[in-house]
């Protein structure tokens, strides 16, 4: 298990090397910079700024010293947020995006595999029908639609509930309050819900037709606990492959959410800095990125390794 875990993080530290390379060069090949405006600067200020964050040197250059202090963990400071640097935004966005993202993979997981295993003890019943109908109308309604027809439904008019009207509110975090969090954790979690239901549904059929299903049927054994004791397990690996890309899908996917919704979180710094040329703050933020995404597939690898020893030889 230990060669299998460094097998795995050998095979990270170049795709980390490669994703930082690529996103510096893409950054600076982009047209504009962050020191340009409406008005323009003085050369002189111009070019005392570009000194001072090492622009005015050859790039390849640039890069080998940004290298050199990512690597220390030394993202730099904003250009635009000046009182800031890139490692202090990020820790302020970081806990709100990861407090969303959790949340929603919860709520996705709860309500997905629950619903991916009815579809599959109904197979080819109307239940099946209706599970796999809604779970495709999830996976194509993308989130900047999902996004606004809540808000509207929620939070512009409202509902009525008990003879009480109840609305949510359409923004702000409010030190994370959880009226400010139910409809963008619904909106991130309602896309994962359709396609965990369906990939539990699919791998749940297929493991109900094993033969040591069927020998605990032959048994007597209730179904519930041939369901929960017996497939849950085997049926659940797909799932586990499938969860460390779709938490990090989730907490990268919250970039518009984020937008949307008015969040402090580092996907509207990603925005923000992305649209201001701020070079540091888009290379600290991809880079937090791929370490997450890295470190949850890492988790996902290292849990179907326990679930399913044969992949470690592989």
């Amino acid at each position: 298990m230990i060669l299998y875990a460094l097998r795995r993080i050998a095979g990270a530290i170049p795709t980390l090397f490669v994703i930082i390379t690529l996103t510096f060069f893409m950054m600076r090949a982009a047209p504009g910079g962050p020191f340009d405006s409406e008005r323009r600067l003085p050369p002189e200020i111009e070019r005392n700024l570009k000194a001072a964050y090492d622009l005015d040197k050859p790039l390849v250059q640039q890069y080998l010293i940004y290298l050199g202090k990512a690597a220390q963990g030394d993202f730099g400071p904003s250009f635009k947020n000046k009182d800031f640097t890139v490692a202090q935004l990020i820790a302020t966005g970081l806990p709100v995006s990861a407090r969303l993202g959790l949340w929603a993979m919860a709520l996705a997981l709860l309500i997905g595999t629950t619903l991916g295993i009815l579809a599959a003890l109904r197979q080819n019943r109307w239940q099946d029908y209706s599970v796999m109908s809604v779970a495709m109308l999830g996976i194509t309604i993308p989130t900047f639609v999902t996004a606004p027809l809540l808000t509207l439904a929620f939070g512009i008019y409202g509902v009525t509930i008990f003879g009480q009207e109840f609305s949510l509110p359409v923004g702000g975090w409010n030190n994370g309050a959880w009226r400010n969090m139910v409809l963008p954790v619904t909106v991130l979690a309602l896309p994962q819900i359709a396609i965990i239901s369906r990939l539990m549904r699919g791998a749940m059929v297929e493991v109900l037709r094993a033969n040591y299903i069927r020998t605990a049927r032959a048994k007597g054994l209730p179904a519930t606990q041939i369901v929960l004791s017996h497939a849950l397990r085997a049926a659940s690996l797909p799932l586990v492959s499938y969860m460390g890309p779709a938490l990090a899908a989730v907490l990268t996917g919250s970039l518009v959410v984020e937008q949307i919704f008015g969040l402090p979180g580092i996907g509207r710094y990603f925005v923000q800095g992305a649209l201001n040329r701020d070079y540091t703050l888009v290379m600290g933020v991809v880079i937090c990125y791929a370490c997450l995404i890295i470190a949850l597939n890492f988790l996902a690898d290292m849990i179907y390794g326990i679930l399913d020893p044969r992949v470690r030889l592989k």
